[in-house]
């Protein structure tokens, strides 16, 4: 049986530690990383992939595309596709940043813990200007819900919004959120609450969302004090406040972690599979 090899193309100078660690858990039996990794300089890298093995053995060789830039990231992994052709293809994966499988992650399990549905329900994605806000966004917008994408300012939150709306052929909104009040203001009558922002900001105090009415869950995705949204504990999983339920990082992050490893070992089940937001999320539906 051929060495399960899995080449690593990030975008960034150095290929991530975090991911090379997931890819050895996930079963890979030998990582390559290449730094730096441009739509211009990738094809001969994927060459190298398609044109070595043949037959079965060529599920033995996968490609991950990771690195902190999803928009990078996403322009690198459309290279790789487009270098694919007839049985010239290998098993790829985009994961920029841990977006697609963290996003998949926090989405899965508030849908579950809503019943297994969201439709029709209003959906506030704070702080979602980055990658994981903007594919959480697009997700919840995929299972039905009725989602405002908040940013800081509105060119940047409409811009995110029309990129997850081409992407994903949904319709997310935009709604500018600069402070406190602006963000207090959005919240009302909405049923689901996420935050994506960046460390060491509260988003969204406690009294905020256990004082509406409406808001059935909320879900942070960071794990580092002070948390996005107030009164809440990082591994929070589903656990009950007053009524409403919370997810923490750390509680997202279990199954986040899962996931990827999860991804890494059906790499290696064909040479045709790819792996971005919508299939790692179907993946995540079925594991929550």
């Amino acid at each position: 049986m051929s060495k399960k090899l899995l080449f690593q193309f990030d975008t960034d100078p150095t290929p991530s530690v975090f991911d090379v660690v997931v890819g050895y858990d996930g079963g890979a039996d030998h990582i390559t990383g290449y730094g730096n990794v441009t739509p211009e300089n990738v094809g001969a890298y994927v060459d190298g992939t398609i044109y070595t093995r043949g037959g079965k053995e060529k599920q033995s060789t996968a490609i991950f595309v990771g690195g902190g830039d999803m928009a990078a990231g996403e322009r690198v992994f459309q290279a790789v596709k487009k270098r694919f052709f007839g049985p010239f293809r290998v098993s790829c994966m985009l994961d920029s940043n841990g977006s697609n499988t963290t996003a998949a992650a926090g989405v899965a399990l508030v849908v579950k813990a809503a019943g297994g549905s969201v439709k029709g329900k209003k959906a506030v994605v704070l702080a979602g200007t980055g990658p994981v806000g903007m594919r959480s966004a697009a997700l919840l917008a995929g299972e039905g819900a009725e989602v405002v994408l908040c940013g800081r300012k509105l060119d940047k939150a409409q811009a995110a919004a029309d990129s997850v709306n081409k992407r994903f052929k949904v319709n997310v909104t935009a709604a500018e959120t600069p402070d406190d009040a602006s963000r207090i203001a959005v919240v009302k009558g909405a049923h689901l609450v996420f935050t994506a922002g960046a460390i060491g900001l509260e988003l969204l105090p406690q009294a905020a969302w256990q004082n509406e009415a409406s808001i059935e869950i909320v879900a942070d995705y960071n794990a580092q004090p002070p948390l996005g949204i107030g009164g809440i504990e990082a591994t929070d999983k589903g656990k009950e406040y007053g009524g409403k339920r919370a997810f923490g990082a750390l509680g997202i992050g279990g199954l986040k972690l899962k996931l990827h490893r999860a991804c890494i070992a059906k790499l290696f089940e064909s040479s045709e599979g790819v792996f971005d937001a919508e299939e790692i999320y179907k993946l995540a539906k079925e594991m929550a």
